[in-house]
Formats: structure tokens, sequence, C-alpha cells
């Protein structure tokens, strides 16, 4: 496979009746892809039960000036992990970019940042992420369980959660609602 077949930097987005209900109209913000697997952050799902604010106290960081905003239900693998999505005009040790998306970090110095009011001027908190082994999310891709959208920080930063899907299929030149007469899933 070619690097420019990678899908680092793309939205995945779920095909309609792709058959695993974890990922009903999921959007995965794609940061890591290449020959031995790959790493993405669920945007299109709020964990229940959880805000920024909680999530800041529970690891013992006061949540000072940080709004209180809803945490991401970032996939299945290790929900208790927690990754930021964020805009670059902040980078900590550890950060990684994925272009042209965003930057991703994984530590608490972000969470720090953000609770002091100088951290990413962007930002969305997730917990847990979708993984795939060498060669599973090419294996899924043919099945058509996925559709890889084009990279855009708009759909993470400007567009409502819950409308994230259907966002990012619009931005790419397809009504959704003919994706789901077409299978005649929901």
């Amino acid at each position: 496979m070619s690097e420019a077949e990678y899908l680092s930097g793309r939205l995945l987005l779920a095909m309609p009746g792709m058959g695993d209900a974890r990922f009903d109209h999921a959007v995965v913000a794609m940061c890591v892809h290449d020959e031995h697997g790959a790493l993405g952050i669920g945007i299109g799902h709020v964990r229940d039960g959880i805000t920024l604010h909680g999530l800041l106290e529970d690891i013992g960081i006061d949540p000072g000036v940080a709004p209180d905003v809803p945490i991401l239900n970032g996939g299945p693998v290790e929900t208790a992990r927690g990754f930021v999505l964020h805009s670059n005009d902040w980078a900590g040790e550890g950060s990684v970019t994925v272009n042209p998306l965003c930057e991703l970090s994984a530590s608490m110095d972000v969470l720090r940042a953000i609770a002091e009011g100088r951290g990413p001027s962007r930002y969305l908190v997730a917990l847990g992420y979708a993984g795939w082994g060498a060669g599973q999310l090419e294996g899924e891709m043919r099945r058509h369980g996925w559709y890889a959208a084009q990279g855009r920080p708009e759909i993470l930063f400007e567009t409502p959660t819950g409308r994230r899907w259907q966002q990012a299929w619009k931005r790419e030149g397809i009504d959704p609602s003919h994706l789901v007469a077409q299978t005649g899933s929901a």
C-alpha cells in the first residue's frame, strides 16, 4: 500500500447499515494510519454522564476558566483514556500533527493549559479511541463499512456534534438521506 492510500487526516464516515451498532452514524477523525494499523478519535457522539469539568475534577485539575463542554465518545478501545483534538496554536510534548485536521494530544499538559486559559483556541476532548490492526481497516473499507471523507477542520470545530455525520457527507457532495434510502437502513 502506498503512503497516498493511508487515511491519516481524513474523516471516516460510517456507512448506513455497516452492521456494528457502536459505530452507527460515526464520524472518526483519523489520526494515525500506516502499515501497522490505524487509530482514530470518534467525534460524532457525546459520552453520556460526563463533562469537561467533571473529567478535570476526577483527575485532580481545577477546571479554572475552562467552559464545561461535553466529552465525546472517542471509541470503544481504552474508554478511560483521554485525547484532545485541537487547533495548531498549542503544542505540547508528544503532540502529533494530523494534517489537515488538527493536532492530537494525550497528555495532562493540554488539559491543564485549557483549564488555565493558555491552551488551544479550539479543541474537542474525547475518551477512548477506535483502533484497527494491520490491514483491518482496509478490509472494512472493502466491505463498504466506511467512507473516507476529506479532513475538514470546520467539521470538527464549527459543526455541532450531532450534525457532524450529515454535514461531512454534505461537504462531500452527497445527500446522506439518499444513502439511507438506497440501503434501507436508518
